[in-house]
């Protein structure tokens, strides 16, 4: 098959508007949709054992739907490096919204976690493809601030969806969420085959040189990315863990159920902050030295969130703090990532690296939840969640600074 041509990409004019960084943000609101979406739905199925859902049942229908997104997040790679970021992103959402949709008509529960299941292979390819593609697309310096913006989406789309459960699920059943996911995902494909061209970088590659995905895990690179993915993993333990058990970790604290739900929205609305700054700071001071000085910002944090405190305002500032670093640290190792990889394997590092933290988002709530049935929840939680966050510190620590460094070249 030949080789895809510069020329057959939209015109240059609009390889620097403002379309691509739009649309590449919905798709990872979308992405932050999915992650509240079954959370929001769960005590509805439980509750009034709708499709014959149990407990135990619907944890398997979260815990497949992540290893779902996390099959597709490595998978997916060698297809964006070979096939291009532009179609490997319209398909994938395609895939992912088809199949949301089609959860909410699942006659009975095994249907609806076979469908969870595939429908997160597509999930799962989404955000390493967006992350691709934003990278490239941002001008020389910025890939940064261009990523962390772009990912501001995913905690917009989990905000959003959270208020959204609240009205929609009273009014119409818990099917309309899913049919919301799959319709918003479906609207978003016209306008990326519309308006969404091919990554620039990615049509000088192919026109020069192999595509070689194995790469990844070959010389120099093999352990710059296990180094990575050690940082990856940690990192979304931490996303996944606190946003899964912080109210239930300041519950058992000694802190209101009202308060503990605050904290969690005051932690997201961290994240956001976290995010706006953390990817200019990187591109100011290079991306190792930022994100290295981000998770140690965050253990120190989570720690501190172990102290219990009388002031109501000093909490809801150290979870604010914790916010900032925590979310965004992870963010910016795939910053790092595509840094540190040239763009014929950027698809495939990015999707090893988002697809074994996927793992992490996996061991984070199991974490959490093993250490709260041990009465363990406060203060160790904190601490574990800490420590999570120094190993991906140290681990960062092996990886160089530098592309040239890293592949040798």
């Amino acid at each position: 098959m030949p080789a895809p041509t510069i020329s057959s990409a939209a015109p240059a004019a609009g390889v620097r508007s403002l379309w691509p960084v739009l649309l590449c943000w919905l798709a990872v609101a979308l992405d932050g949709y999915d992650l509240v979406v079954l959370g929001a739905v769960i005590p509805t199925l439980v509750e009034t054992g709708a499709l014959g859902f149990t407990k135990a049942s619907v944890t398997t229908a979260a815990t497949l739907g992540l290893v779902g997104v996390g099959i597709g997040a490595v998978t997916i790679g060698p297809l964006a490096d070979r096939f291009g970021r532009r179609k490997t992103l319209i398909g994938s959402i395609t895939l992912f919204s088809l199949l949301t949709l089609a959860v909410a008509f699942a006659p009975n529960a095994t249907t609806f976690i076979v469908l969870r299941f595939l429908a997160g292979l597509g999930l799962g390819a989404c955000l390493p493809t967006a992350l691709a593609f934003m990278s490239e697309h941002a001008r020389q310096g910025r890939s940064g601030t261009a990523m962390t913006r772009m990912m501001t989406g995913y905690h917009v789309g989990a905000v959003l969806t959270a208020l959204l459960a609240l009205w929609l699920i009273p009014q119409l059943g818990w099917e309309a969420m899913f049919v919301i996911g799959g319709v918003a995902g479906l609207l978003t494909v016209p306008a990326m085959w519309a308006k969404l061209p091919e990554s620039q970088a990615y049509l000088r590659t192919v026109e020069t040189e192999k595509v070689r995905s194995s790469e990844v895990v070959r010389g120099r690179l093999l352990w710059v990315s296990l180094g990575l993915w050690a940082a990856s993993f940690c990192g979304l333990l931490l996303v996944y863990g606190l946003n899964t058990w912080l109210p239930t970790i300041m519950g058992a604290a000694g802190y209101s159920l009202d308060a503990g739900l605050g904290l969690l929205l005051t932690l997201n609305v961290g994240a956001v902050i976290g995010l706006l700054l953390a990817g200019r700071i990187s591109d100011t001071r290079g991306n190792k030295q930022t994100v290295v000085m981000w998770f140690g910002i965050a253990a120190a944090m989570l720690a501190l969130l172990s102290i219990k405190m009388e002031s109501s305002l000093l909490v809801y500032g150290a979870v604010l703090a914790a916010g900032i670093f925590v979310f965004s640290a992870q963010v910016l190792v795939y910053a790092f990532v595509s840094h540190l990889y040239p763009a014929r394997i950027r698809g495939t590092a990015l999707g090893m690296s988002a697809g074994v933290g996927r793992v992490g988002a996996i061991v984070g709530p199991f974490l959490g939840g093993t250490l709260l049935t041990a009465g363990l929840a406060y203060p160790w939680g904190f601490y574990a969640f800490a420590g999570a966050a120094v190993v991906a510190l140290l681990a960062l620590l092996t990886v160089p600074a530098h592309p040239d460094e890293a592949t040798g070249v």
